[in-house]
């Protein structure tokens, strides 16, 4: 096995009794960092301390990640102004906090037979949008509505983050 000691220097190729002799002698643990390799690598660590600096830096990144949810804004094709510019409000709301949006269009009775102004409703969301959000996935009709989902334009949130607050 090829033997990495305490402070990190190469120590060559050794056998498996001499790289515990070592490490014993050293008054640490042999621990073995890549089994897959040809030789296997090992090293001489203080195990213990090995497994409380891993444990701190799992616990430091999860404290730094945030869990992003997956918000809904809900449209149909008859959507008066107002509510259109409240619901995109909204929506660059969402995305300036960066969750990912779905935005559902959702047909009623006679809307059916216009699906055509569905897909310009959802193009013009789009289009109000552009700098806020990218799209993850495009408008697609599903049965009764047409769905798109859109995550916030990392570019815009570092934008957004560099400009001091007024």
């Amino acid at each position: 096995m090829r033997l990495i000691g305490p402070t990190g220097e190469q120590l060559g190729v050794v056998s498996n009794y001499d790289a515990q002799t070592q490490a014993r002698n050293v008054g640490l643990d042999l621990v073995e960092i890549s089994p897959t390799a040809r030789p296997p690598v090992c090293r001489i660590m203080d195990y213990g301390k090995y497994r409380y600096d891993q444990s701190k830096r799992e616990k430091q990144n999860k404290r730094n990640t945030t869990a992003t949810k997956v918000k809904e804004i809900q449209l149909h094709p008859s959507v008066g102004e107002h509510d259109y510019d409240v619901k995109l409000r909204r929506l660059k709301g969402f995305l300036a906090e960066g969750h990912r949006v779905k935005v559902a269009l959702f047909f009623r009775g006679r809307e059916n037979a216009h699906k055509d102004l569905g897909f310009v409703l959802m193009n013009q969301v789009l289009s109000d949008i552009q700098g806020v959000g990218v799209v993850e996935q495009a408008p697609k009709l599903m049965g009764r509505n047409i769905q798109m989902v859109l995550n916030p334009d990392p570019k815009a949130r570092q934008a957004a983050k560099a400009a001091p607050d007024k």
